[in-house]
């Protein structure tokens, strides 16, 4: 089915994830409504914190991935399901891969990541990822292989000890069987190094109460089918060693995405560059928010509050700049850090709390529910989770 918006005065979003999602829910609530073009690939919205829990299934799929017509129903949104290939700036459209073009007034560029390899051979062939439900139900399968096997020394291995890495070492140590070693691999000299101390501390204790082995100072040089060749830098030496691989995640690293056609001069460690009113630099109605774009002056980390925060901003920008009125430049508001350490457990560092365990798991979900697109779906599942509980 074709679509002709080439004279419309549409807002065209790219990308459905927590900022470009945001953005398009936020600008339908505007008065006058702008016509509102949300471009994405995927049939689903993946709530990204809650793929820990969909693993363990503490959660079902459609509490933690709804999908874009429902959450888009009678919004007065137009959804697209493609990927977008290009940015024709001068000409102010967008072009998709199945050769539409969309005109639009103003564009909203929320492309996101993807895993970064780094170059390291056999990281494309033989490492799983952790960022969709495709993942999820790889990673599920390996377990039940895993499982399943024979083998007397099975051994699991995470790269990178973020908050992914040290969230998912958690929940899959509770997953595993006790003949499974499980290893996590961290360049830096500890787990969470840009996490907040206290959730730091206890994520530590979480690693070690679970008999995890932690890699810090660790390097991978090469994965094969079966193991991980790595590199240790402790203390002022260096050794090589390898680690039986039986299953490989890899959670190291993301780089951003970038339609083709925008400027160099408007890229800043590969990421978009934006001012304080989330345009892109040089490009005055063209934004960029979310994981693939930096503010200039006092950038802001790339996670999911930031996201969200930074679409509610944009819609207002937007509607601000449609009317005349003078925009208020974008300010993130630090809410705190949560993460998971496995199944039951969490901890939280902000909104007034500093506390780990079970209740934190509890009010951990409690919270990311209330950020859940769509308020329906949000009370839905705070009604399955109570009930269940």
């Amino acid at each position: 089915m074709a679509f002709d918006f080439a004279s419309s005065d549409a807002v065209v979003i790219v990308g459905g994830g927590f900022a470009g999602l945001t953005t398009a829910l936020s600008l339908s609530y505007a008065q006058p409504q702008p016509p509102i073009i949300l471009i994405e690939p995927r049939p689903r919205f993946v709530f990204l914190p809650f793929l820990y829990e969909l693993l363990s299934e503490e959660l079902q799929t459609w509490e933690v991935a709804p999908s874009y017509r429902s959450l888009l129903s009678n919004r007065g949104i137009v959804l697209i399901q493609d990927l977008v290939s290009s940015i024709k700036t001068d000409d102010q459209i967008v072009v998709t891969q199945t050769g539409e073009n969309f005109k639009y007034s103003q564009l909203v560029l929320c492309t996101g990541c993807i895993t970064e390899d780094f170059g390291i051979q056999g990281v494309n062939e033989y490492a799983l990822r952790f960022q969709n439900l495709e993942d999820v139900d790889l990673l599920k399968k390996s377990i039940k292989a895993l499982a399943t096997s024979n083998q007397n020394r099975k051994a699991v291995a995470i790269v990178g000890a973020g908050s992914t890495g040290v969230e998912l070492a958690c929940k899959l140590s509770d997953l595993l069987d006790s003949n499974t070693q499980l290893h996590l691999i961290e360049l830096g000299n500890r787990v969470l190094p840009n996490g907040r101390s206290f959730n730091q501390e206890q994520a530590q204790q979480a690693l070690e109460r679970r008999a995890i082995q932690v890699h810090l100072h660790t390097r991978v040089l090469s994965v094969l089918e079966d193991r991980i060749e790595v590199k240790s830098y402790l203390n002022e030496g260096s050794q090589s060693f390898s680690l039986k691989n039986n299953c490989l995640i890899w959670t190291a690293g993301t780089k951003p995405v970038i339609p083709s056609g925008l400027f160099h001069e408007t890229l800043k460690e590969n990421k978009l560059l934006i001012d304080e009113y989330l345009h892109v630099i040089g490009l005055k109605n063209v934004m960029a928010i979310g994981d693939s774009s930096i503010q200039a002056v006092n950038p802001s980390p790339a996670t999911a509050q930031v996201a969200i925060q930074q679409g509610q901003a944009a819609a207002k920008i937007l509607m601000a700049i449609r009317m005349n009125q003078s925009p208020k430049p974008f300010e993130f508001n630090d809410f705190g850090e949560m993460l998971s350490l496995g199944i039951g457990e969490a901890t939280i560092t902000g909104l007034g709390l500093t506390i780990a365990g079970p209740m934190a798991f509890h009010i951990r979900r409690m919270i990311y529910l209330t950020k859940m697109p769509g308020l329906s779906l949000g009370v839905r599942s705070a009604g399955a989770w109570i009930v269940g509980n």
